[in-house]
């Protein structure tokens, strides 16, 4: 371990802006914004009610729980890319180590010191929080690591991610701010509506992810609904997963949840459908960019819905 951080050390101090620039697309930035948009957003929720919510301990239980969850990102991340490294060559040579910006070392390096911080610093920070980093870290860990894999299969790839993006990072999030900020240990109404909204929302993404990858997947025995499917199937099954996002949450806010300001969650949603059928016309499925461009729009109104919900819910 001393040889491999003393290399990525001289490389940091040779050349440091080259570095860290490495190290952001190593982090897969669309995945590092999400986390941040999430651990903001349930912050926000949880804190919504809560009177003197502006207080200094507060405001630190938020940025530790920040660099926690984005080092707990940094290792998934990475380690998908140190076992995919042909794949990427293929799929994604612009990555670090594709393009031989980072060894391997390095990259080991990396994940290995940020997955210790991510658990040290969620086990200082509170029970909740340690649940819900490590339970993160095991599966990406069983998502991407031989013998197990999971990415492998289309369901178990799926699976792992809308778990750990739909289920335990909102859930054990909304229940480590509750538990500090308030000392309750209750999920909302709130919450367990944007829970239900990203874990679908997630299946469109999980589905959707492979369509741009489907050259080196296949030459690498990567089986993915793409290939089971073929990219229209795959398309339009990932539109209308997020309709269905759209439409539940309109129908949730036309019912009224509590502590949530109904005529906003309908009309923000409302908006945000109509962009994305106006969008999904555009795409040509013949054209890899093209296909890739929607990949990040979808993320984007992924992105989007950590700062409309919560904004319904300080609007109430």
């Amino acid at each position: 371990m001393r040889q491999i951080s003393s290399t990525t050390t001289k490389n940091l101090l040779q050349n440091p802006i080259s570095w860290l620039h490495s190290l952001w697309k190593f982090s897969r930035p669309h995945t590092i914004i999400g986390t941040s948009l999430s651990v903001l957003a349930l912050y926000i929720i949880a804190i919504a009610n809560l009177e003197n919510s502006v207080k200094l301990e507060n405001l630190w239980q938020l940025l530790g729980t920040w660099i926690a969850c984005l080092c707990g990102n940094i290792y998934i991340v990475g380690l998908n890319q140190l076992e995919d490294v042909a794949i990427d060559e293929i799929n994604k040579p612009h990555l670090p180590i594709a393009a031989g910006e980072f060894s391997r070392k390095q990259g080991q390096s990396i994940i290995g010191i940020t997955g210790i911080l991510a658990l040290v610093l969620a086990g200082f920070l509170g029970s909740w929080l340690l649940v819900t980093v490590s339970i993160s870290l095991v599966i990406g860990t069983a998502y991407s690591l031989t013998p197990i894999r999971l990415k492998r299969f289309p369901f178990w790839a799926a699976l792992c991610i809308f778990t750990v993006r739909g289920v335990i990072v909102n859930l054990g999030l909304f229940l480590h701010f509750r538990k500090t900020l308030q000392g309750q240990e209750s999920i909302l109404p709130s919450v367990w509506v944007l829970t239900l909204f990203i874990l679908v929302f997630t299946v469109a993404i999980a589905i959707f992810k492979d369509v741009p990858d489907m050259e080196g997947d296949k030459q690498y025995n990567i089986t993915t609904f793409t290939l089971l499917l073929g990219k229209q199937a795959v398309f339009n099954l990932a539109r209308w997963v997020i309709t269905l996002c759209y439409l539940g949450t309109i129908l949730a806010g036309i019912g009224r949840i509590p502590g949530v300001n109904s005529g906003f969650l309908v009309l923000s949603h409302g908006g945000l459908l109509i962009l994305l059928w106006w969008r999904s016309w555009e795409v040509d499925l013949e054209n890899k960019n093209a296909i890739a461009q929607f990949y990040q729009f979808i993320w984007k109104l992924f992105f989007l819905e950590y700062l409309f919900f919560p904004a319904a819910c300080i609007l109430q």
